[in-house]
């Protein structure tokens, strides 16, 4: 068998003679070798191939997973936030019932030990095992807890205090001011900012800046300080479900906790808020909603 090998070198063909088996055995082997070389350099680059883009997949897996944890983690941030928010507040709402009973608790003249709003309620069980870690949901739970007895103790003291011939004091009755005159009714009006209709809920009565204003009924004051809309305010709670408002003073003379008698001076007459003028904006409440005052004005 005649080989004939062409190249550029000497310009010249060049033969190549294999005649005999061992000559022939040797190019066998030869090309075996050859092709499986090949085959294996193709596997091998197909292999990093694969590999290149199993990483890659892996690669953007892991960015994927980064990204969840990082907004896991943002969300629980916010989720504690809320919760430590929350829990403020109802702490807060738990000292502000403490310093009310303690005050209803006096005008009552009541047994202080009975009613202790100052001291921890009484708690006792079995030990157990401590916890690691309380979580934020516990802690609400329990202050719920003891917000909810502090509402019973209050609710008994309000049925108390309204049986002990109190009735007359603390219901709301007459004008919120000596001297002056009623600037609006309550009922639809015409806003006196936008000039549309618009339901006013309380009535206004209009005098000097700084004239005194009045409780028109002994309670306990639940609101001293700004509130949208009507400046400087004053909410007492006279018990029984009435509440009265005080609104756009331009001074407080109370704090809450502060208990009050019909008659008393509890702010001077102001402008703040949402007002044209000196006046003060009277509410009266009943069970949460506002009612027509004017009959109790009228009472007086």
């Amino acid at each position: 068998m005649d080989i004939i090998l062409l190249s550029k070198f000497r310009g010249r063909p060049c033969r190549i003679q294999i005649g005999s088996p061992v000559q022939l055995m040797f190019l066998s082997v030869f090309a075996v070798l050859f092709a499986g070389a090949l085959g294996m350099m193709g596997y091998w680059v197909g292999q990093s191939q694969a590999s290149s883009s199993n990483i890659s997949s892996i690669q953007q897996e892991i960015k994927l997973q980064r990204q969840l944890i990082d907004q896991t983690r943002f969300n629980a941030r916010a989720d504690i936030d809320a919760l430590a928010a929350r829990l403020g507040e109802i702490q807060a709402h738990t000292m502000r019932l403490n310093a009310l009973g303690q005050k209803l608790v006096t005008i009552a003249k009541l047994d202080r030990g009975e009613f202790r709003f100052e001291d921890t309620p009484g708690l006792g069980g079995p030990d157990e095992p401590n916890l690691q870690e309380m979580d934020f949901g516990s802690e609400i739970d329990a202050v719920i807890a003891e917000l909810e007895d502090r509402e019973q103790q209050l609710s008994v003291l309000e049925n108390i205090l309204m049986s002990s011939h109190m009735q007359e004091e603390v219901f709301p009755e007459g004008r919120p001011i000596k001297r002056g005159w009623i600037s609006s009714y309550y009922g639809t009006r015409t806003n006196p900012f936008s000039g549309k209709l618009q339901f006013h809920k309380g009535m206004d009565f209009a005098a000097k800046s700084g004239t005194n204003i009045l409780a028109v009924a002994g309670g306990v004051i639940t609101w001293s300080s700004k509130r949208y809309g009507y400046g400087n305010l004053v909410e007492i709670n006279h018990g029984n479900g009435y509440v009265t408002r005080y609104g756009h003073n331009s001074k407080n003379l109370v704090e809450v906790g502060d208990t009050v008698k019909k008659g008393q001076v509890v702010s001077l007459m102001g402008s703040t808020g949402r007002s044209t003028g000196p006046h003060v904006h009277f509410e009266v409440l009943k069970n949460g909603r506002q009612i027509n005052p004017h009959k109790y004005v009228q009472k007086r």
